[in-house]
């Protein structure tokens, strides 16, 4: 797929604001300096956020043998090119870029700085010096399914979405699929708003969704506004990347937590040792990359128990929504029965499953 713009929340402004932060944390040469570029600001939820959250625990775990620098506010686009390189000749040995769109120009940077070691966040281009990392958020959309299956009254269900990449389909599919597994008439509503931070945008889409009949709809975007209109409606929904219960305690059912600590340490630690090499690492529940936030007291006991029943089979192996048969929107029979899609097939799945309609 091409480069697509993911999390543009400065788009303009992004890289020029962001460079002068580059020379505020100086090298110290007896420390492995890692870099990080970031699509948004921290914040205090969501996706960079629990960015952020990772590249703390680097420090914390490996204290004077690290020093962490990071960049906010990058657009994903060519722009991002010498905010990346500006990291590298700053003296980082190792840099995450955190966001599918930066994957290009990870790649290029890279070639540029062969002693220096990348790690790219949602990609499929890899070389000698770049890594590729992700999470498989798609275990957790199962979770949400299987609980809107159940509680949905009307067996509408909104899916606010950000753009038409691998892992917004897969997040859509997952969820369709597992509200069908308890209700076999489920259908979902999807609203692509090609941006994935936009409050108002974000806010509109679930008023549009609401209007279709959707009672609970979960967010692929980063921002609490759909919470924050499902819990005025009475409505419920999820959190995205983190627990956002804080925003509307009584809408959030729960949400998916995102963690990356663990993985970062262990890359970092690998700079440290010497020992790091290109590879691809896509974890999930079972290595703790995904979580799932508490659950909200609304939701029955029994729901629950299913909820709990997808954890645990994703740990041990035994569940996995994408085993056939499945059929995409049109009614074409894409998995056979009894057949489970790879890794491969669902990093670049670009077909819904049949269920899912746009609300547009």
């Amino acid at each position: 797929m091409g480069i697509i713009n993911r999390r543009t929340m400065l788009k303009a402004a992004g890289a020029a604001a962001a460079l002068p932060l580059l020379g505020r944390a100086a090298f110290t040469a007896d420390k492995v300096k890692i870099g990080f570029i970031f699509l948004g600001p921290i914040g205090d939820y969501g996706w960079t956020w629990a960015h952020n959250k990772g590249r703390l625990a680097v420090d914390e775990a490996l204290g004077d043998k690290v020093e962490t620098v990071y960049v906010e506010n990058v657009p994903e686009d060519a722009s991002a090119i010498p905010v990346i390189r500006d990291l590298a000749q700053q003296g980082c040995k190792l840099i995450f870029t955190t966001s599918y769109g930066y994957m290009d120009q990870t790649i290029e940077v890279a070639k540029e700085f062969p002693d220096v070691m990348f790690e790219h966040c949602t990609g499929f281009k890899r070389a000698d010096n770049v890594s590729t990392y992700n999470s498989k958020f798609h275990e957790g959309r199962a979770v949400l399914g299987t609980i809107s299956g159940k509680m949905s009254k009307s067996g509408t269900l909104g899916y606010l979405g950000s753009f038409k990449v691998p892992e917004v389909v897969l997040g859509v599919n997952s969820f369709c699929l597992s509200a069908q597994k308890q209700n076999p008439d489920a259908k979902v509503k999807l609203v692509m708003i090609d941006s994935w931070f936009d409050p108002p945008k974000e806010a509109a889409a679930t008023e549009t969704l609401i209007n279709l009949g959707c009672d609970i709809v979960t967010t692929h975007t980063d921002s609490p506004a759909a919470l924050q209109i499902l819990e005025q409606k009475g409505l419920y929904g999820f959190g995205q990347g983190a627990d956002m219960s804080s925003f509307a305690p009584k809408a959030h059912l729960t949400a998916i937590e995102d963690i990356w600590g663990p993985y970062y340490i262990e890359r970092a630690q690998a700079i440290v040792d010497g020992t790091w090499k290109s590879k691809d690492t896509w974890d999930g529940f079972k290595e703790g990359t995904v979580a799932i936030a508490p659950y909200n007291e609304a939701i029955p006991e029994d729901v629950r128990k299913l909820a709990d029943d997808v954890q645990a089979g994703y740990k041990d192996g035994s569940y996995d929504i994408f085993k056939g048969p499945i059929y995409d929107q049109d009614g074409n029979l894409k998995v056979k029965e009894g057949e489970v899609m790879t890794l491969d097939q669902l990093a670049v799945i670009d077909w819904f499953v049949k269920g899912v309609e746009s609300a547009a």
